[in-house]
């Protein structure tokens, strides 16, 4: 196994990037408007996409500047996740952005570059179709659709895009082939979380144009989900942090019996663990973001590995301790803490289980 020297504190760039990221958020995205995402106004996503992609320039935060993109890292996309995820917003960056992004960059063709063009200018969103829970180890990442299976369940970032990306099994390998919106159904589903709603997905694989060659396919497949988990565990750090943050301000302030209900030495307790969690948590998305920044294959597989399988279950237990320690407002519609708990619960089957990300960290490792 090698190894790779990440650094894993913020640097100057870091430090302005999730300072413009998090006023922009706390400006535009009220938690009573993300919580219109359940009721079924999608409204607030197009207006924030528009502002996050256009405005702020995120949208080709990834693509190298020969593309027309900002020519950044995988260190810089998981600072923005982190605030994503600590506002819980509903925005296709993490689809867009960084999975489809991804798949393309490992190895376009002339009308791939034309569409990386697009995403980077932020005229023109996409989306991977795959079903979330599909990671990149697993043996669906690279078996692409065919002509007599053409539905895809459970796709995220198709309600938003406008491009879907399709990988097509040919005898040749997978070709990642792009369809417009318009030329496929889009169902939406019932979603846990709805500020990520998931949608089947049924397309003519032989309309869509080559974006990705059949020889470079299953390996852009596996980028674009690779980088999807890495980068996601980021998202549910910021989630994490959110709730472990609110938390303790509201237990400073809740009097029971005549005290305040943070002083309870057993609430310190939990909230002294969770603390050391969410902190733990935060390194191990660090160092995946850093491996996958610094491009060393072996050491950004096994460091997401890490992060996938440690990140997804302590954003949970996260939300679920937001939501108890609140008491009854906290099991309440207008509290914004079950939108956390929902995203990381969602989160948590999204681009493999953390029980199959250890088993396949275990096989890397030999333990």
């Amino acid at each position: 196994m090698s190894t790779v020297d990440v650094e894993l504190l913020d640097n100057e760039v870091d430090v302005d990037l999730r300072s413009t990221v998090r006023s922009f958020l706390t400006e535009r995205c009220d938690p009573t408007e993300v919580v219109k995402a359940y009721d079924g106004d999608r409204s607030l996503t197009q207006v924030l996409w528009k502002g996050l992609a256009v405005e702020l320039g995120l949208a080709g935060l990834l693509i190298p500047e020969t593309y027309g993109g900002a020519g950044a890292s995988a260190r810089e996309a998981a600072v923005v996740l982190e605030e994503l995820g600590r506002a819980a917003a509903p925005v296709p960056f993490l689809t867009s952005s960084v999975v489809a992004a991804s798949v393309l960059l490992a190895g376009p063709t002339e009308a791939g570059a034309d569409l990386l063009a697009g995403l980077a200018s932020g005229e023109r969103t996409a989306a991977l179709t795959v079903p979330l829970s599909t990671a990149a180890f697993s043996a669906a990442a690279s078996s692409g659709v065919s002509a007599s299976s053409t539905t895809v369940r459970s796709v995220a970032g198709a309600l938003e895009a406008d491009t879907l990306l399709v990988p097509v099994a040919t005898p040749d390998g997978i070709e990642i082939r792009a369809l417009s919106a318009e030329q496929a159904t889009i169902t939406p589903v019932s979603s846990l979380d709805m500020t990520r709603q998931l949608a089947d997905v049924t397309v003519d694989p032989a309309a869509g144009e080559v974006m990705v060659a059949a020889e470079n396919g299953a390996d852009a497949v596996s980028a674009g989900l690779l980088a999807g988990a890495a980068l996601m565990a980021s998202e549910q750090v910021g989630a994490a942090q959110w709730c472990l943050t609110t938390t303790v301000e509201y237990l400073k302030v809740r009097r029971q019996f005549g005290r305040i209900v943070g002083g309870y030495q057993a609430l310190k307790h939990r909230l002294a663990d969770l603390y050391t969690g969410v902190e733990g948590a935060g390194a191990a998305a660090r160092y995946a973001a850093g491996a996958l920044a610094i491009g060393s294959a072996e050491e950004a597989e096994i460091a997401t590995h890490v992060a996938a399988a440690y990140c997804g279950d302590l954003a949970v237990t996260a939300a679920e301790e937001a939501v108890q320690l609140h008491g009854g407002i906290g099991m309440t519609w207008e509290h914004p803490a079950h939108l956390y708990l929902k995203r990381a619960k969602a989160d948590q089957i999204a681009y493999g289980l953390p029980g199959a990300h250890r088993d396949r960290l275990g096989a890397m490792v030999d333990i």
